[in-house]
């Protein structure tokens, strides 16, 4: 009996529901990753030639003077992103704290950022430009040009890049909550050629949640100066249990370092309070748990698709992150598809999601989630904030069973509701 058919008859999948899942799994069945097997080698290789030893392990506490952990951690991190340097701290607490410091320490007062991916995702807008004490209110000037039919507009960046307060170029690779396609490497590329050639004064700067080990590459690989994103997402395989991290040139990670602790006290801090054994840990697997999430999440589109849901990415794709976005058309599937994940969920899977308000979004939100790393969206999750057209963001999934298992559940809650 095939996986499909014993999840459909334990939890009562439906036909119409059942005979899209069989379709999906037999698309899923034919699929290669071949990024995330040369990702796999690319991490054994790094943790090789580093030389890892059981003493590197042990970690510190205070101020975290000559942590050997937190050093062997970030020179594995620059041998993979092929940077400078690397600041991964448990005082870095998530992607957007990671992002509003980078941006903070290289656009000084008066000087502007220019996000060519149009507008940020809610929590970074706000520490930008729309909470109390944004960027903003401290002398940043924002622009932003936005994508057009998905892909950057060139011209209106070329016109940006004329202006002489330009600091920094912006890029946000994941789609966030909007409803624009995710951003590649290969067009990362050609954007920051289009940088250096123009502007090789200015800063580019790249959003790198949710897209680490999907590709071959990193952005740094393709000419970005800073990457920032968090550590209980790809690289924390499911195990490290929080932080964040922002890699790249070693000049502007001194500021970094500076604006998160303090002139002067450069990047000696930073205990791992005895962590440092998940994060090395959590990094070795995490291209394998990458890939499953990408299965997983191949997977759901199938399904969605074939229940006639739009779906991006498409099923099969090459994708770029561990987001996929479902487009469920009205509230009522929405709140269907957040109960069904739910009911998947190895913690709290008892409960029942209900929209509220989150710090940092202007739209109420509804969440799916059990995660054994609170916001660790490497496990199964989805995020929706209610606002048309009323997609749901399905991430992560440690093992493609899960996902499958989750899927299945919000496509018969979905279907139940009509």
């Amino acid at each position: 009996m095939s996986v499909i058919e014993q999840l459909c008859e334990k939890y009562e999948i439906a036909d119409g529901v059942k005979s899209a899942a069989q379709q999906a799994f037999l698309r899923m069945g034919a699929l290669r990753y071949p990024a995330q097997e040369s990702n796999k080698l690319r991490v054994i290789g790094a943790f090789m030639d580093e030389g890892l030893a059981e003493s590197d392990l042990a970690g510190s506490t205070g101020y975290g003077y000559d942590d050997s952990a937190r050093e062997r951690y970030e020179s594995l991190l620059c041998r993979l992103f092929g940077t400078q340097g690397t600041l991964a701290r448990l005082s870095i607490v998530s992607g957007t704290h990671a992002i509003a410091v980078a941006i903070a320490a290289c656009v000084p007062h008066g000087r502007a950022l220019l996000s060519v991916t149009g507008r940020p995702y809610d929590t970074l807008r706000n520490a930008i430009t729309d909470a109390p004490h944004s960027l903003a209110s401290n002398g940043l000037i924002y622009r932003e040009v936005a994508l057009k039919s998905g892909a950057f507009d060139r011209d209106a960046i070329a016109t940006e890049l004329e202006k002489d307060d330009l600091a920094a170029v912006f890029v946000q690779r994941s789609r966030g909550y909007a409803t624009r396609p995710s951003v590649n490497i290969a067009a990362c590329k050609e954007v920051f050629d289009l940088v250096r050639m123009r502007r090789p004064d200015v800063a580019i700067l790249v959003d790198n949640c949710y897209g680490e080990l999907v590709e071959t590459q990193e952005p740094t690989h393709v000419g970005a100066d800073l990457i920032m994103g968090s550590l209980i997402k790809n690289l924390g395989g499911s195990i490290a249990p929080a932080g964040g991290y922002v890699a790249g040139r070693a000049d502007l990670l001194e500021r970094v370092a500076a604006r998160l602790y303090a002139p002067g006290l450069r990047n000696t801090l930073g205990p791992t309070l005895g962590f440092g054994r998940n994060f090395l840990q959590g990094l070795f697997l995490a291209p394998l748990v990458v890939e499953q999430s990408l299965r997983g999440l191949d997977f759901a589109a199938a399904l969605f698709s074939a229940l006639g849901f739009e779906v991006d990415p498409q099923p099969g794709s090459v994708r770029t992150d561990i987001v996929q976005a479902i487009r469920l058309r009205t509230p009522e599937a929405v709140f269907a598809f957040a109960d069904g994940l739910q009911k998947a969920m190895p913690v709290n899977g008892r409960f029942r999601p209900e929209p509220g308000a989150v710090p940092g979004y202007t739209d109420p939100v509804v969440m799916s989630s059990g995660a054994f790393v609170s916001g660790a969206t490497i496990e199964l999750s989805c995020d929706a904030p209610l606002r048309p057209p009323y997609e749901v963001y399905l991430q992560g999934g440690v093992t493609s069973e899960h996902a499958i298992l989750g899927s299945l559940l919000a496509a018969r809650e979905v279907m139940r509701a009509g």
